[in-house]
């Protein structure tokens, strides 16, 4: 017999216990997933009540051992998630009904694809999405949403009466490739050249970069990140949604997964990335600047990271959500997905046909992304 409990806190388990589901499924862990990355979240005070993220993290126990867990929040908007239904929520509100509070399977900030059903089998899997809905009734939610789970867990979700929603990100794959310029030699000669442009640009401007993961960066280059990546959002006109606590604590709860990749101008700092990896990929998160050099973007948050991942033999670099501008840099489009049930049966219908005509469009969108490949002909499938 399992009994479901559900935490206000990751704080409830031990890493041990939480992680050690990670470890047994039955395909690729994530470190988004882990203990340590969703527990800073909430130690930092970044996901919380007053944040709009009020963690119900949902768990299954034999006895005193966790058997199968789920990441999940009760939110109040819809902030922070990079799958979107602010016409969801416009549409419910200009018929007087509550979009929110809606329930949320999620990592927090962070739109990168991996397990979000922490159960070794089928079986456990379902349980989980039974107590995940009986819960969205029970807290009179509007929706249940399970953002970028692996793609082999969409029958699973079917079977649960979920309705699947695609999307588009962009990847880029390690061939084996010894250095950078083997990689170039795979691209058509036009998309070769732009890039040789555009790092020889930053190059001329005098811009030198180092590496650090969160072992070897000093708390000045830290402060230095944060305060490139504060700049980011003000440029765009909103707040950070993490703050420079979550970072510190970070550092220390997973300092060999964290690249800090920091540019420099005769010595001073001008621009930073950080980046989250393992062994398998790694995974581009905020960038900032002090000022404009042109193809500093580019060679900061792309070029040095494939660099990184041809140095360590990582199999591939996932740049994060949106941008078609990616695809010139040899990142190439791969399908994503996501999982929604709705509690409004009239709601649920127009939203069904809503998802299937949005969807068609990304099929269309994608045949164009294939038309406008950067590599040589049989380089690589897209």
């Amino acid at each position: 017999m399992l009994k479901c409990r559900i935490l206000d806190s990751l704080g409830e388990v031990t890493p041990t216990q939480w992680d050690a589901l990670n470890a047994t499924l039955p395909w690729e862990p994530s470190p988004f997933v882990g203990h340590a990355f969703l527990h800073t979240l909430e130690e930092s005070g970044c996901v919380a009540e007053r944040t709009g993220w009020t963690p119900r993290h949902l768990t299954l126990w034999q006895d005193d051992t966790l058997a199968a867990a789920m990441p999940l929040y009760e939110k109040t908007h819809s902030y922070g998630e990079y799958v979107f239904d602010w016409a969801w929520a416009r549409a419910y509100e200009q018929h007087g009904l509550p979009y929110y509070p809606k329930m949320l399977c999620a990592v927090p900030f962070t739109p990168v694809r991996g397990p979000r059903l922490l159960g070794a089998t089928p079986a456990l899997r379902s349980a989980l999405l039974d107590a995940a809905l009986a819960l969205t009734r029970e807290r009179g939610a509007s929706s249940l949403h399970i953002l970028f789970p692996p793609a082999s867990t969409r029958e699973e979700f079917d079977a649960a009466g979920l309705l699947p929603r695609g999307s588009v990100q962009f990847h880029w794959r390690n061939e084996n490739y010894p250095d950078f310029d083997a990689f170039l030699a795979t691209m058509n000669h036009e998309k070769r050249k732009k890039i040789r442009q555009e790092r020889r640009r930053v190059r001329d401007a005098g811009v030198r970069f180092t590496w650090h993961t969160a072992e070897q960066a000093s708390a000045a280059d830290w402060d230095f990140f944060y305060r490139c990546y504060v700049g980011t959002y003000r440029a765009h006109g909103s707040s950070p949604y993490l703050n420079r606590r979550f970072f510190a604590a970070l550092a220390h709860a997973m300092p060999a997964n964290l690249l800090l990749i920091i540019a420099h101008i005769e010595g001073a700092p001008v621009a930073s990335a950080l980046n989250v990896f393992d062994a398998r990929a790694l995974y581009g998160r905020y960038w900032g600047c002090t000022g404009f050099i042109p193809g500093l973007h580019f060679e900061t948050c792309y070029y040095q990271a494939i660099e990184f991942c041809i140095e360590r033999g990582i199999g591939r670099f996932e740049g994060g959500a949106q941008g078609e501008h990616k695809l010139a840099r040899g990142l190439l489009p791969v399908h994503m997905h996501s999982a929604h049930w709705v509690a409004h049966a009239e709601f649920a219908r127009a939203i069904a046909r809503y998802v299937e005509q949005e969807g068609e469009g990304i099929a269309h969108y994608v045949d164009e992304l294939n038309e406008h490949s950067p590599f040589k002909a049989g380089a690589h499938e897209i």
